[in-house]
């Protein structure tokens, strides 16, 4: 019996993660964008409606049912509550947390208060409207629903905090800086929200937001946050847990992100044989009970990212044509 089909949505640039699940079994992209570079890796691409389009739901149903999806996997934040509700109603087969968790991750002071209730570390974080100057600085100022380190800002003092907040023209939370350094946790549950794996990584060097040079570390209070926070979370497929070690207050997470992260290729290369998460994401595509073996992978594997491009003809196929001979194969 042939693997199930995989739909991924919204790839935009994520040509990594499209042609990982392509070598797998056959690979859909769902994207509103002609133009989004990671669909032209795919077995077959699909345009769909922008997500507050009520036709997108049914265009994806439409695409399982045609391709015979076994798993949907958003590669952005922005539809993962809209999957997540999908599969409560029994719609799509999104490998996504709850709607609720969905919901309260993608607002970081949401996401503040849930870590604290299930008492996983979160810096101090306080609304606006709180008294800043009783705060502990420098702080950073965030949009609540930020992304790509957009519009994040270093406050020293409390008149700093207050510009900041009246600065950044969305909803805003106060958060302690942390010190020490940033790292990241990629991590994979299954259906029932059980953590297959928990995969740390340093972040050495990033851009816009998104890690681009980082190596795979061992450190065993890494891989149990990252074991913790996803069982306590019932968070079903990939997702990035991002935390400081500072040496004041010890590990706080920064960010839960319940989709792959901008580091993909570091588990992939950190994973042991038939146990990267795109695999294993397969297997459970097609019913397949895979046993947690949180710790077991590689350490000390780097990766570093760059940047690529296709050439597309008048109708937007590619060319196969490379601007430098021997470059990356172009897909027919």
């Amino acid at each position: 019996m042939s693997a199930p089909a995989i739909l991924l949505t919204g790839a935009g640039k994520r040509y990594d993660i499209v042609s990982c699940f392509a070598r797998l079994t056959k690979t859909i992209v769902a994207d509103p964008s002609p133009l989004a570079p990671a669909q032209y890796a795919a077995h077959a691409r699909a345009a769909v409606p922008l997500i507050d389009d009520p036709d997108y739901v049914p265009a994806l149903e439409r695409l399982c049912e045609e391709h015979g999806v076994g798993a949907v996997l958003p590669l952005t934040d922005l539809d993962i509550e809209i999957l997540a509700r999908a599969r409560e109603d029994g719609r799509i087969p999104a490998l996504v947390p709850s709607s609720e968790v969905a919901r309260e991750t993608y607002d970081k002071y949401a996401a503040h208060l849930l870590l604290e209730r299930h008492s996983l570390p979160s810096p101090p974080t306080v609304l606006p409207d709180a008294d800043l100057d009783a705060l502990a600085y420098p702080v950073m100022v965030k949009p609540r629903k930020g992304s790509g380190a957009r519009s994040i800002h270093l406050a020293r003092d409390s008149a700093q905090a207050r510009f900041f907040v009246d600065y950044v023209a969305e909803p805003t939370m106060v958060q302690r800086a942390m010190a020490g350094p940033e790292l990241s946790i990629d991590c994979l549950g299954d259906l029932d929200g059980r953590c297959l794996n928990a995969i740390p990584r340093t972040m050495l060097e990033s851009r816009g937001g998104e890690s681009i040079k980082g190596q795979v570390v061992f450190d065993e209070e890494l891989v149990e946050l990252g074991r913790r926070t996803m069982e306590a979370l019932r968070i079903s497929g990939p997702a990035t847990i991002q935390a400081f070690r500072d040496p004041d207050i010890g590990l706080g997470i920064t960010d839960v992100n319940t989709r792959f992260g901008g580091a993909f290729p570091a588990p992939v290369y950190a994973a042991l044989p038939g146990r990267t998460y795109p695999e294993l994401i397969v297997r459970l595509a097609a019913g397949e009970e895979i046993a947690p073996h949180v710790g077991e992978f590689r350490a000390g594997m780097t990766f570093t990212r760059y940047y690529w491009q296709l050439e597309l003809d008048e109708a937007l196929s590619p060319t196969g044509r490379d601007i430098v001979p021997g470059g990356p194969p172009v897909p027919s």
